[in-house]
């Protein structure tokens, strides 16, 4: 899997419409716009989001892999 830092990452969940609700040290909370069920943490750390860090990510967000590298 590609690397991605939080920057990139944030501004793709947030054209998948996704909003930051707060923010707790180096980690932003964002919900979905639609369904306020979906919530997703996002480290703000200043290096690259580890592989599995970015799935589970993914996972909560309920994006597939692909669309995230396609864009």
């Amino acid at each position: 899997m590609p690397a991605i830092t939080s920057k990139k990452l944030l501004r793709f969940l947030q054209k998948k419409g996704f909003y930051i609700t707060r923010q707790s040290g180096s980690h932003m909370i964002l919900h979905h716009a639609n369904d306020g069920t979906k919530r997703v943490t996002l480290p703000l750390h200043n290096k690259d989001i580890r592989a599995g860090t970015l799935s589970s990510i993914l996972k909560q967000a309920g994006i597939e892999r692909s669309e995230l590298f396609t864009n």
